[in-house]
């Protein structure tokens, strides 16, 4: 970095009021990187030429469905090399998986090459990762069959390193690819490769850039970065997006991008229809964290925080529309009210009723600490005075598992579980325009019967929630009364 970078990058801990750098950090996940030569005409080259080329730096994910067949399948759950590895009786299952993946990356690299020599150069590169990591799993597994030493010790360290594979087959080849361009890009890998040290993630970003100078180099960084406080322990494949974000603040960048293959829009596109839906274009951190509650992400709720503490305004955008703005994420206030998104969400609603909890303390408490015991996330919750109900994002097992652990200290108790859907109404300033009053008198013209409704009284969202059947249903119409015909109704209401 050059002195004015290093100054900048001086302390994470930096306020609003420290300036920010000249360049821009922006991430690319991965089902964009998947169409990387088209991202040679829009973002990363476009009508850029010579210096306005550089002062960026690109944060890459793995190429689409890589890290599901390393891991598992993030949706359907299908195993992957990992999955298998943990599981393993015989090195069969595990190693023909590893080796599928090594033959998916090699199709890759053939469709993403012109030149016989990247494709090499990118073959070489992928041989060389998995067979060391073949190599690792075998000599673990070997040593993990003699008493003294426990396979589940390791696994969150292998869960790292096959992750790490992904990332650093998607980074080199971007780097590769943008070289033959004639682009100065270089290849930035955080994932620690035969790196016998163990820097925390600050060190890890702080010694990869202390020799690049922004202004002649266009750093192609590995999304994952191996570090000793585990960033998968604790983010699991959010990890991405927290590494972009730690160099963003670590740099002092000017503006954080995610780069995205649509905009960051009112709703589902694919739900309510593109005709139907409105960028965005302006929003703040909060909007951030309540789309993140609804399984929404613009950003992993812990990378906006680094964001945010830093003074680093978000951007999110469409990598193939590079003449759009897209839509800003800051930390400033609405300048007036209104309604910016509504989604929905599959949920879980876990009641625990008993007529002698009224005045009595510690239901919570044990409601809560099963909860965190099993992982399951809450989405919402409620009470009165002798009922609490949490809305879940969970698998059944899960929600099964919970039922099992209160019924067990609360046998007079009666536990219920019911599938629903978690409609939110979410704006930055929500505050005297009755989306409560209004969004009930849709869903009742349109025949959904809400199951519950709560504000928080921060003006920020309204939650409505339904029967699952009607999910669907009630976003479309929750969007249609405050979207697509929003304004009107909601100036008449106020």
């Amino acid at each position: 970095m050059t002195d004015r970078q290093k100054e900048g990058a001086a302390d994470n801990g930096r306020t609003n009021q420290q300036p920010l750098g000249d360049h821009t950090v922006e991430k690319i996940g991965g089902t964009s990187m998947s169409r990387a030569r088209e991202l040679l005409d829009t973002i990363l080259i476009g009508k850029r030429r010579e210096d306005a080329l550089y002062n960026r730096v690109f944060v890459v994910s793995a190429f689409g469905g890589i890290t599901d067949k390393l891991l598992e399948h993030k949706k359907s759950g299908e195993p992957g090399v990992y999955a298998l590895f943990s599981h393993a009786d015989n090195e069969h299952g595990w190693m023909e998986a590893l080796s599928a993946v090594s033959r998916a990356m090699y199709a890759i690299n053939e469709k993403m090459f012109d030149e016989a020599a990247d494709r090499h150069a990118s073959d070489d590169f992928v041989r060389e990762r998995i067979e060391g990591a073949r190599g690792c799993l075998i000599d673990l597994q070997r040593l993990c069959s003699y008493g003294h030493f426990q396979l589940g010790e390791h696994m969150q360290t292998i869960r790292e390193l096959l992750s790490a594979l992904g990332e650093a087959h998607s980074a080199n080849n971007l780097a590769l690819l943008l070289r033959r361009e004639g682009v100065n890009a270089r290849f930035i890998d955080l994932t620690g490769w035969r790196d016998e040290t163990q820097p925390s993630l600050n060190e890890r970003i702080e010694q990869a850039f202390d020799e690049i100078d922004l202004t002649r180099e266009l750093p192609i960084v590995t999304g994952y970065a191996q570090c000793r406080e585990g960033l998968m322990r604790e983010f699991d494949r959010g990890y991405s997006e927290v590494t972009f974000a730690t160099i963003a603040a670590l740099t002092s960048a000017r503006e954080a991008i995610i780069h995205k293959e649509f905009h960051l829009s009112s709703a589902d596109p694919r739900l309510v229809g593109t005709e139907n839906v409105r960028k965005i274009g302006r929003t703040n951190y909060d909007v951030a964290d309540q789309l993140s509650n609804m399984g929404m992400e613009a950003i992993h709720p812990k990378a906006a925080k680094k964001l945010r503490q830093a003074g680093v305004p978000l951007r999110v955008a469409n990598a193939f529309e590079p003449e759009d703005p897209g839509t800003l994420i800051d930390a400033e206030p609405a300048t007036a009210a209104g309604v910016e998104m509504v989604t929905g969400l599959p949920v879980t609603s876990l009641e625990l009723f008993e007529q002698d909890m009224v005045g009595v303390k510690g239901y919570d408490a044990a409601i809560l600490e099963s909860l965190t015991r099993h992982k399951v996330r809450i989405v919402s919750k409620s009470s009165n005075a002798n009922s609490i109900v949490h809305h879940l994002e969970a698998t059944l097992k899960s929600v099964r598992r919970v039922e099992r652990d209160l019924a067990e200290r609360y046998p007079a108790a009666r536990i219920t579980a019911r599938r629903a859907g978690m409609v939110s109404v979410i704006g930055r300033d929500l505050t005297g325009l009755g989306v409560m009053l209004e969004g009930l008198k849709a869903l009742d013209e349109t025949g959904v019967e809400p199951l519950a409704s709560q504000e928080t009284g921060r003006g920020v969202d309204v939650q409505f929630l339904v029967r699952s059947e009607d999910l669907e249903k009630a976003v479309k119409t929750l969007h249609r009364a405050f979207i697509e015909e929003g304004e009107e109704t909601l100036r008449a209401a106020a």
